[in-house]
């Protein structure tokens, strides 16, 4: 028998047989869903070798090794009540946890709030490029729910649809779009003017198509006026919800979009390197899990024309559902996520 878990990170006993059917099930249902090609036989039986290793923490082999990008890392110091300051803490990231890359964001991680303590942050981001090596980002998450009613100026599109006044509540979302697309303007030609290396637009179409909509034309007016910027988007989640249901990106219908197609939006809007999602049932095991994220994560990774980092963590690519995700299945879906899914990063 076999110790895994499921989604909700319990544990439970499979035999290999189990572990097998689960895999295979889980294939089918990425392919299924994302209408796209199956893991191979001899991926399934890698990936079975994976998930069996007897050890605890499982790892690549020498030379498949993948950088890794982070969201919001300040924060995962902060919300363990630990009094250190921002600067200090990406230091820690760099000298103590030997990070590829590091990211300064804001305790709230939201676009609006940012923009009324930019200069706090830009000083942060200043002082954190004096005494670290590694490229810095300034991270934040678009949240385009924040700028309706009651937190923002602009009609709340979730109260009008069941009203049904569709209408009105599509006019609402680009309203809302438009703001959320200036301050993402706004910060990230400030935090790029600081000397931030880059930026990081993570949990990207979290509010659904007319976010993501926001969030391309953002990266396409960015990649124009600074032609040498990093720009990450990180997905929120494997499909776009489509709160609109009819806007386009460069003549492309933005909801309903799988990872291997948000990669491409991504790519065509000017974007350095994609974050690919997908959720974690809780329901089913880390096998079936780990199985449907990878077929989802290694087809965008071939098709994309630019780099794609998985998001392996907390509920996605194949991690349960745990503020502090297991090691074991961390371990084993970052291992898969390198060696079959080819994966260009995490």
């Amino acid at each position: 028998m076999v110790l895994t878990r499921m989604g909700d990170g319990s544990f439970v006993e499979m035999s290999e047989a189990e572990i097998r059917k689960e895999i295979e099930a889980g294939v089918a249902e990425g392919a299924k869903r994302a209408k796209c090609p199956p893991l191979t036989e001899d991926d399934m039986e890698r990936l079975m070798e994976i998930i069996c290793e007897p050890r605890k923490f499982v790892s690549v082999e020498r030379g498949n090794e993948l950088v890794l990008t982070y969201d919001s890392q300040p924060l995962k110091f902060t919300r363990l009540g630990l009094p250190i300051a921002m600067p200090q803490i990406l230091q820690t990231y760099e000298r103590a946890l030997m990070a590829d890359s590091l990211e300064m964001a804001y305790v709230h991680y939201s676009a609006k709030p940012v923009k009324m303590i930019l200069p706090e942050e830009q000083y942060a981001v200043a002082e954190t490029l004096l005494t670290t090596t590694p490229a810095l980002l300034y991270g934040v998450m678009p949240n385009m729910p924040m700028y309706t009613k009651p937190d923002g100026p602009c009609e709340n599109a979730s109260e009008l649809m069941p009203k049904g006044l569709i209408k009105e509540a599509q006019e609402a979302q680009l309203e809302t779009a438009a703001l959320l697309e200036d301050d993402l303007l706004l910060l990230g030609r400030n935090m790029y003017e600081a000397g931030a290396d880059g930026l990081d637009f993570d949990t990207t179409a979290a509010g659904g198509d007319a976010e993501f909509y926001a969030v391309l034309r953002a990266v396409e007016k960015l990649r124009e006026q600074y032609p040498k910027m990093n720009i990450e988007v990180g997905m929120s989640g494997e499909f776009i919800l489509g709160f609109h249901g009819s806007l386009q990106y460069k003549g492309e219908r933005l909801a309903g979009m799988y990872p291997h197609d948000q990669c491409r939006m991504v790519a065509a809007a000017g974007g350095s390197v994609v974050g690919a999602v997908v959720n974690t049932n809780t329901r089913k095991s880390f096998p079936w899990n780990i199985a449907r994220s990878l077929t989802m994560c290694k087809y965008a990774a071939e098709v994309s024309p630019i780099p794609v980092h998985a998001n392996v963590g907390m509920g996605v690519g194949g991690v349960p559902m745990q503020i502090t995700p297991p090691i074991d299945c961390v371990s084993r879906a970052s291992t898969a996520m390198a060696e079959i899914g080819k994966l260009d990063g995490l």
